[in-house]
């Protein structure tokens, strides 16, 4: 099995400034606010840093030609990483499993699952399973 190094992962520059976002914008307003509230704020401190990114980037699953489901992702950062959030203390399986849905459906290869929660801002960073 390969084990992953400390260089191998991927865009560490760029993951770095999002969940450093992330802290500035719970440090800032805390626990407790809807996700609609954090996301605008983490929208306002990304733009702070210079990023570049897309919010509720609509993206379609098709069979046959055919749409069978459009799924809705919070943001896409510099059309690399897709960043979920989230209000609660701890992730869910079905957390985690939407979002690695979400990295099948846009081929991408890096996810960022953020929770606001209680005691702070947890955060988990999920690869496509597809692009192993």
């Amino acid at each position: 099995m390969h084990e992953l190094k400390r260089n191998d992962l991927l865009y560490p520059e760029l993951s770095f400034k999002i969940v450093g976002c992330a802290f500035e914008v719970h440090n800032a307003l805390g626990f407790g606010f809807k996700e609609s509230i954090y996301q605008k704020a983490l929208s306002l401190a990304l733009t702070e840093k210079g990023l570049s990114f897309k919010e509720q980037v609509c993206f379609e699953i098709k069979f046959k030609e055919q749409v069978l489901a459009k799924r809705f992702f919070d943001f896409i950062i510099e059309d690399k990483i897709i960043v979920e959030i989230k209000r609660d203390d701890k992730f869910s399986k079905a957390n985690i499993d939407q979002t690695v849905e979400y990295l099948r459906t846009s081929d991408l290869k890096l996810a960022i699952l953020i929770n606001f929660g209680k005691e702070g801002v947890v955060y988990k960073r999920l690869i496509n399973p597809s692009n192993n």
